[in-house]
């Protein structure tokens, strides 16, 4: 007997399903640049900017560009230009007037949570911080139930030489042992995490090679830092990796809070041998 057209659209999907690697079941937030090195006088870079399942493909939604930076070889600050946010991914260009490595990022952080008011619970505005959390409750307000989080994407661009990159002392972030842009196939690499700008030991590290979209297998390397706050790692082929780190601790902004939960996100460009 032929099954209705119906069931055989849902017996295929379930397949489908059953065959999609784990990635397709996280949405995760990138930045990718149309390169990480370059040369001459006069370069720009473009830079897309979403959040997907399959890495470093559009199809879920775009990157705000509202909180994305960018910073200079010397610590100035860099305009983002021709920005544009479309359905599914957002653009921006940047010009690199100077030698060095440059610092692109979407950073920050809040307060999240709830309190009871006439004992009604009630979930605290998107975007409270320490700073505004006074005016967010409202008067009387009970059972207050605080934490943080603090987030960091970015990617590293180099005109040039490579230039020292410096941790800003907030939140967890990436300090190179190996430079993020001088990452070939094959060759072992090692990057020292910190929190506030001291190492960070035993923390979680994901690697994940880009094209998900187009293989079974994730590929993904879980890794950990040493005492020192270090990672080290071989990747294998060229391409891009999306790298993720996170953490928790109790160095909250506001002693109601009871957890900070640190996010660190960045791109890599591996090249070949």
């Amino acid at each position: 007997m032929t099954l209705p057209f119906a069931k055989v659209l849902a017996g295929a999907a379930a397949l489908a399903l059953i065959s999609l690697p784990s990635a397709v079941q996280a949405h995760r937030q990138w930045m990718l640049p149309s390169s990480t090195i370059v040369a001459g006088d006069d370069v720009w870079v473009t830079v897309d900017a979403a959040v997907s399942n399959d890495l470093f493909y559009f199809e879920h939604q775009p990157l705000r560009l509202d909180n994305i930076k960018a910073w200079a070889p010397d610590g100035s600050e860099v305009k983002i230009e021709n920005g544009s946010t479309g359905r599914y991914r957002s653009t921006f260009d940047l010009h690199l007037t100077q030698k060095g490595t440059y610092r692109i990022a979407n950073a920050g952080g809040g307060l999240m949570g709830s309190y009871k008011e006439n004992g009604e619970e009630k979930r605290l505005p998107r975007g409270t911080t320490a700073a505004t959390l006074a005016s967010a409750l409202p008067a009387g307000a009970t059972d207050v139930k605080l934490s943080e989080s603090w987030s960091r994407n970015e990617i590293f661009v180099t005109s040039g030489e490579p230039s020292e990159i410096k941790a800003s002392g907030k939140g967890l972030e990436l300090v190179p042992i190996t430079h993020p842009n001088d990452l070939v196939a094959g060759e072992e690499a090692r990057f020292r995490f910190v929190i506030d700008g001291k190492p960070a030991a035993g923390l979680d590290v994901t690697v994940v090679p880009g094209g998900i979209r187009y293989r079974d297998q994730l590929n993904q390397m879980d890794l950990k830092t040493d005492a020192e706050g270090v990672v080290t790692m071989t990747l294998p082929e060229p391409g891009h990796y999306w790298l993720n780190v996170v953490a928790s601790d109790k160095a909250t902004s506001d002693p109601r809070a009871t957890e900070r939960r640190l996010n660190y996100v960045t791109t890599l460009e591996v090249l070949p041998l």
